[in-house]
């Protein structure tokens, strides 16, 4: 059980099934702090980038510099600040999208993120990227996974041990008289 904590809060009232609903609330709307610290700092940096490249900007414009040079430097920035807002947007985008799937892990009572992704496959990950209905593909995607790879969901029995066919799944109950006979033994009292 993820949510271990629910059980004293709602005491008698729990169930699986509210749970369930609490899991996927979670997993919709929240991330966590480290992930979005770090998602601020990386804003910080993008905004920080931009300032710099306008200040450039403004010096350079301000300077008696040759205009075309001015015009070439302003566009080397401009270009600068553009890839460096696309190169923010990408990793929103790559956040957004990790947040969610570690939700439906979660939410699937899935043992480790990293093991799915790795079952999953990078085709299917990068078509349930893609995807238009990812909540619909997602659960296709966690259906398949957990009808072929069970053992990697909490909530299903692991994988059986090995057979190991020979020693131990003969009975010798009958044969005890012969056996004890041939190693001089007294027959077995009854």
């Amino acid at each position: 059980m993820a949510l271990e904590w629910l059980k004293p809060i709602l005491g008698d009232a729990y169930t699986e099934k509210i749970e369930k609903a609490v899991s996927e609330q979670i997993g919709k709307g929240f991330v966590s702090r480290t992930d979005f610290n770090e998602l601020k700092e990386s804003k910080k940096s993008t905004d920080a980038q931009l300032s710099e490249a306008n200040k450039t900007i403004e010096s350079l414009q301000a300077a008696d510099k040759d205009i075309e040079a001015v015009r070439k430097e302003a566009a080397e920035y401009k270009a600068k600040a553009e890839q460096a807002e696309k190169d923010a947007a990408r990793e929103l985008e790559a956040y957004k999208f990790n947040a969610w799937f570690d939700g439906l892990v979660a939410q699937n009572h899935g043992r480790d993120g990293a093991v799915i992704r790795t079952l999953a496959g990078t085709e299917r990950m990068d078509a349930l990227r893609k995807s238009q209905n990812r909540d619909e593909d997602g659960k296709a995607l966690f259906d398949d996974l957990l009808k072929n790879s069970a053992y990697a969901f909490e909530d299903q029995m692991p994988p059986p041990p090995p057979y190991a066919g020979g020693t131990g799944t003969t009975s010798f109950a009958g044969d005890n008289a012969a056996m004890r006979a041939a190693m001089g033994l007294p027959a077995e009292k009854k």
